[in-house]
């Protein structure tokens, strides 16, 4: 029999490369690179489509939502390799991702490589050599009905995006986008940012004191009750600072009364002690959402980068498929993770059943196990340190231990609680007190584990969490204590508390949330957050996700207009649909009928938008602080309007850029409306144009420019007769006497007023005392410092985007300072330009970063840093690398999506010149 080639296409080159190495051969590997088409932007149609069904969404909403899809630019290189490859196959391998997206690719690769050799279906959600054996023996058909739920999802995607976007271009601002999911998201950071806003902060005391038995250690409790009524805390107030239920709330006062009182009260009496048995159970295994929220609290990663980084360990063969909702493990899982914790723990580190674990998604359609170290055997990070370093290291070594620790036994121990009584016959001035005077509970507690089990390799942990006043007594070392001991009592402390408002979402608690509400697949998180950062609505301070003032008119427009398509159940329940689709109990297009059309008692997207109704885009775009106090947002950004001395021109007062929303109270407006109003403060007098330079305050900051003076009226001696000066001839073609004025004929066309000059002041200047001296300076910037001895080029010293810097041609040198620029001499300077741009370890011209060829080129890519930011190229093709994005953060994956989407997008369209037309003759 002679020898067959099969032609095995996966999404990545990694991947192909990695798969390549277990099969056997007669197999050639070739990558995709993702999807090789997608559906056609509408102004890229052909012609006749264009005015038809098609021409809105590139989607025939009237015939069976039929889409209309296109091989980009960018894949047709990659779709004639592929062919050429089929050409001298006798089989064919699909062997992409086993999920939703994978299974698209593989149909839209057979609708365009049209096979006509035997095609099978290859899955697995590892790649090991024993993986790869045994989806070799257990092909498949193509699962179409998973492509139908892809495709569903893409379909709704464009039909949301391009019939809700427009109506945010019109009544929020240009270039703002809605999807389905990502409205979602931003309306939940929104949300909390709105509980913020309405949050009233409540104060509140509390006590702690120190207990000692004769010889024994001493331990810190905390004040429990009074007078046999609990002692109010953080918990007991609601978000309006209102306190609820039947407790007693000290203040500073009553606070510090009973503190004297105890503090003379004498000894306490312990008057009980329990004892409970402690168990805590470990974590189940990772699957998406639980990686990425794991990774952002103990690594600090981003949803993206965890993504990225465990793409790559997936590519490699290190852990098995990254995209998963499902917690459980295979039975050679188990085997390996109770094997490897024996081994390092000991044989009772290990129950005696198997632990499974029963997932918390309603339909699990991902891959179907949890994400764990690839192999039959693993492998511990130690051993892996040979071929891992950095972030890769790090998130395998999480992988491992969630995944050995979710097979080990029970942390175990006990934990003890104590309460301790103190009466005094005083009364307590503020407080309730019966005829026998004052009585006071005091409780502690402390857990002692006797057995750390799964601990020994590994803690889950936590989000955080609203302030709530901890003391020692919360945890506390507790010696033997019997009911009816007596304690000595010592440092009785008095301590106030401000409850504190919702936290902010953070990448890990949004992820965490989203699955809660069931928003969202796990494919779709770490996009989800990038893209509602990208698009400007969500802005990261820290770990916090805080909204701009932006994604609040976006919320409200879609709430007030499409509040159906923002419910949080009804994004949940279209997820639903999604994966009855994917199970083939739904069809495809009677769900996107009901979608678009709407029936019965569904209102469609289509009925939504045609009874929009008149939208008021002021409103929208104003948020009422106090009575007279407006913070609208504007094209330009957030401002606070006033009413002024005109009723037809209110003043306007710019917000900070940095203040969120939150902390504009209506105080913090005030304050900003109220402060001096910085600008046209004349500075002085150009002595050189005899023009005005004035500092100024813009949105941007503080600034200096300057003003051509009004010309100063004519008064002739005789009649007294005022004539207003008109400007020189040679600038408006006009000839002016001190009594009439009279206007030549215009033989040329009138010449543009010049551009007055502006500069920002530095950092370290104040608008209110720069002087004319250093605002000159300013507006004379650039400053050449020299000329090169070498070339003769003017080496000039000027401030940029990205701070102080030094130019010589296309040359440019960092300078450490604002001030440099005017101090640097020209020693300094070639001083400068001698050292490599990049310091010591890079030449000027050295990349970055540099990785393998790039699968479209073929050429390396590298990260460079250029004019406007850090960029990505293969020296065919350059993608800016978009702003908050960290460029230490870019790996290969993300690189290579950078270029990718830059493809996409086609070149960039210049603008044809402007016509000259030729001037007339007199």
């Amino acid at each position: 029999m002679p020898d067959t080639k099969k032609l095995v296409i996966v999404e990545s080159p990694a991947k192909a490369k990695t798969i390549a190495q277990y099969l056997g051969d007669g197999y050639e590997v070739q990558a995709s690179v993702g999807h090789i088409r997608d559906l056609i932007e509408p102004k890229n149609l052909p012609a006749e489509l264009k005015k038809g069904p098609m021409g809105k969404f590139s989607v025939d909403v009237d015939n069976g939502f039929e889409p209309y899809y296109v091989v980009s630019d960018a894949k047709k290189k990659t779709v004639s390799e592929l062919k050429r490859a089929l050409k001298d196959a006798d089989e064919l391998y699909l062997a992409t991702d086993e999920d939703r997206e994978g299974e698209a690719i593989a149909w839209h690769l057979l609708q365009v490589l049209k096979p006509k050799v035997p095609v099978k279906r290859m899955v697995f959600h590892e790649i090991t050599k024993e993986a790869i054996q045994r989806a070799q023996e257990a092909t498949r058909e193509l699962d179409t009905a998973l492509v139908d739920a892809q495709e569903t999802r893409r379909i709704l995607d464009r039909l949301y995006g391009y019939e809700v976007s427009p109506v945010l271009w019109r009544k929020v601002g240009p270039g703002l986008s809605a999807g389905r999911v990502q409205s979602a998201a931003t309306r939940l950071v929104v949300d909390r940012e709105r509980e913020r806003l309405a949050f009233v902060s409540a104060n509140y005391w509390d006590l702690t004191a120190r207990f000692e038995k004769a010889g024994d250690t001493a331990f810190t409790a905390k004040l429990a009750r009074v007078q046999g009524t609990r002692v109010a805390s953080g918990r007991d107030f609601d978000d309006r600072g209102a306190i609820s239920g039947d407790v007693v709330r000290l203040d500073e006062a009553s606070a510090a009364a009973l503190t004297t009182v105890l503090e003379r009260a004498g000894d306490a009496v312990v008057r009980s002690v329990d004892s409970k048995p402690y168990t805590r159970r470990p974590a189940a295994p990772f699957t998406t959402s639980t990686l990425q929220q794991e990774a952002a609290r103990k690594l600090r990663f981003s949803a993206r980068q965890t993504m990225s980084v465990a793409q790559s360990l997936y590519e490699n063969g290190h852990i098995t498929y990254m995209r998963t909702d499902s917690s459980s493990l295979s039975q050679q899982a188990v085997t390996a993770a109770r094997k490897q914790a024996a081994e390092l723990y000991g044989a009772d580190s290990v129950p005696d059943k198997p632990r499974s674990y029963a997932g918390k998604s309603k339909n699990a359609q991902e891959a179907h196990e949890a994400i764990r170290p690839a192999g039959d055997t693993f492998r511990t990070p130690s051993q892996m340190e040979k071929v891992l370093r950095g972030n890769d290291l790090r998130l395998y070594g999480l992988i491992w231990k969630r995944t050995v620790a979710s097979q080990m036994a029970d942390a175990k121990g006990s934990t003890a609680s104590v309460v301790l009584g103190i009466s005094s016959s005083e009364a307590v001035e503020g407080l309730a007190s019966t005829a026998n005077g004052t009585d006071a509970e005091f409780t502690a507690s402390g857990t002692v584990i006797t057995f750390r089990g799964f601990l020994n390799a590994y803690e889950e942990g936590r989000d955080e969490e609203r302030h709530e006043a901890k003391s020692d007594g919360d945890d506390a070392k507790l010696p033997q204590m019997a009911e009816g001991d007596e304690l000595a009592v010592s440092d009785v402390e008095a301590k106030g508390h401000d409850t504190s408002a919702p936290p902010r979402y953070t990448e890990a608690s949004l992820v965490k949330t989203l699955e809660e509400l069931g928003i969202g697949r796990p494919s779709t998180y770490a996009a989800i957050i990038s893209t509602i950062i990208d698009r400007g609505y969500v802005t990261q301070r820290g770990s916090a996700l805080v909204p701009n003032w932006i994604a609040f008119s976006v919320v409200r427009l879609l709430e007030d207009y499409f509040g159906d398509l923002v419910q949080y159940d009804f994004t949940a329940s279209m997820e639903d649909d999604l994966d009855r689709i994917a199970s083939g109990d739904e069809d495809r297009v009677d769900w996107l009928k009901g979608f678009y059309f709407g029936g019965g008692d569904q209102r469609g997207l289509r009925t939504v938008i045609d009874n929009l109704g008149e939208i008021d885009a002021r409103d929208i775009n104003s948020v009422e602080l106090a009575p007279g106090l407006t913070l609208r947002i504007g094209r330009y950004g957030p401002y606070i309007e006033v009413p002024s001395d005109d009723p037809e021109k209110p003043r306007r007062v710019n917000v900070p850029e940095d203040l969120a929303p939150d902390e504009l109270t209506t105080d913090k407006a005030r304050e900003l409306v109220e402060a001096p109003v910085v600008g046209d403060r004349v500075v002085g007098i150009n002595p050189e144009t005899g023009k005005e330079v004035l500092a100024k305050d813009g949105r941007f900051g503080p600034y200096v420019t300057e003003r051509t003076p009004e010309p100063e009226p004519t008064v002739d001696p005789a009649t007294g007769e005022v004539t207003e000066a008109a400007p020189a001839a040679a600038e408006t073609g006009t000839t002016t006497t001190a009594k009439k004025t009279t206007t030549k004929k215009a033989t040329t066309k009138k010449a543009a007023a010049p551009k007055e000059r502006t500069a920002s002041l530095f950092k370290s200047m104040d608008p209110q005392t720069v002087d004319l001296e250093t605002a000159l300076k300013l507006l004379d910037l650039p400053r050449t410092v020299g000329k090169d001895p070498e070339s003769g080029e003017d080496i000039t010293a000027q401030n940029g985007r990205y701070g102080p810097y030094l130019k010589k041609g296309t040359d440019t040198r960092t300078l450490p300072s604002e001030d440099a620029i005017f101090d640097v001499d020209l020693a300094g300077a070639l001083e400068l330009f001698a050292q490599p741009k990049y310091g010591a370890k890079r030449s000027a011209t050295a990349a970055l970063k540099e990785f393998d060829a790039d699968p479209v080129s073929g050429k390396p890519i590298k990260v460079k840093d250029g004019r406007f930011g850090p960029y990505v190229t293969d020296g065919e093709t350059n993608a800016t690398i978009p702003r908050g994005e960290d460029v230490e953060d870019v790996d290969f994956e993300r690189a290579k999506q950078l270029l990718a989407d830059k493809r996409a997008k086609g070149p960039v369209k210049k603008k044809a010149p402007a016509r000259r037309t030729a001037a007339k003759k007199k």
